[in-house]
């Protein structure tokens, strides 16, 4: 079966499976074809925010020409520090039709970005299963990037194989008890490694074009949190313990207080560089030696 093919499939099971919503983890079990919503709060129409061309994104997506990067509102963490919370909690975006999402991938293609970006794509998996089947009958080719917040059932990331080609995962938290003080995901360390390991299974490391551009492979993203070495160091060795020492780790300086984090103890303060550089050093350490 051909990559158009596989997205057909995957399309018309994702769309029954919408009807005991088990996509992500919260296996909230809501028939969202009747208009019942779940953790998500999302239906079964796809709503985006915006899209475009980005260039903030690491290079290897960016190239000269940007990633054409599309925005999905709502999401299935809730973040207390999340520096898009207008987008993902609270769903500012607007509802779309799957031909007018596939157009917006076409168009994006006919920009010359590199890829497509699908930022939090989870939660609406279904709908953007449906929108590709539409686009690939359309010519589109470039790779599909599923960059999400990590928290991801494995079942359902086994069915995208040979279907994304780059996946860019966060990798927040390695401890679970964090996963739920901070994202509302009691879990979220246990299922974000089951789906790291089955992303690297289906794509392995980062592999780059002639242009130096991704065109497959696994990213992995770790926000480095105030006062918290212990967990990125415990994420970093699982991800050069579990996957591999030559894994493309983007290890984010960025953290500020936003949203909710600005009235929460140890998260209402900035990241020092002091704190940043120990974390990249200690990667250096236990062999980790691409991306940062």
């Amino acid at each position: 079966m051909d990559k158009r093919g596989r997205i057909s499939a995957a399309a018309r099971e994702f769309k029954e499976r919408l009807k005991k919503c088990d996509i992500c983890p919260h296996n909230c079990r809501v028939d969202r074809t009747t208009g019942e919503t779940g953790f998500c709060r999302t239906g079964d129409r796809p709503v985006i925010s915006s899209y475009g061309p980005h260039f903030s994104e690491e290079r290897e997506l960016v190239g000269r020409s940007g990633s054409g990067t599309i925005f999905f509102t709502a999401c299935n963490l809730k973040c207390v520090f999340c520096q898009n919370h207008d987008i993902s909690q609270l769903d500012s975006g607007e509802e779309t039709t799957f031909e007018r999402l596939a157009a917006i991938m076409l168009s994006l293609q006919g920009r010359g970005c590199h890829n497509i970006n699908l930022v939090s794509p989870t939660h609406q998996l279904p709908m953007i299963l449906e929108a590709l089947s539409f686009a690939s009958g359309e010519g589109l080719v470039l790779p599909i990037v599923y960059n999400s917040g990590g928290y991801e059932n494995t079942e359902t990331i086994k069915h995208l194989e040979r279907i994304i080609d780059i996946y860019m995962p966060d990798f927040k938290w390695a401890a679970n008890d964090l996963g739920e003080k901070y994202s509302g995901a009691a879990d979220y360390a246990d299922r974000a490694k089951e789906s790291l390991l089955e992303m690297f299974r289906q794509v392995g490391n980062l592999e780059l074009n002639g242009d130096g551009i991704a065109a497959k492979g696994l990213l992995v993203r770790h926000l480095v949190m105030p006062g918290m070495p212990d967990n990125s160091k415990a994420a970093l060795d699982f991800i050069a313990n579990e996957l591999s020492p030559d894994c493309y780790v983007n290890i984010m300086d960025q953290y500020h207080p936003a949203y909710k984090a600005i009235k929460i103890k140890g998260l209402d303060q900035m990241l020092s560089h002091n704190e940043y550089r120990e974390i990249v050093e200690y990667a250096k350490k236990i062999g980790l030696h691409h991306g940062f």
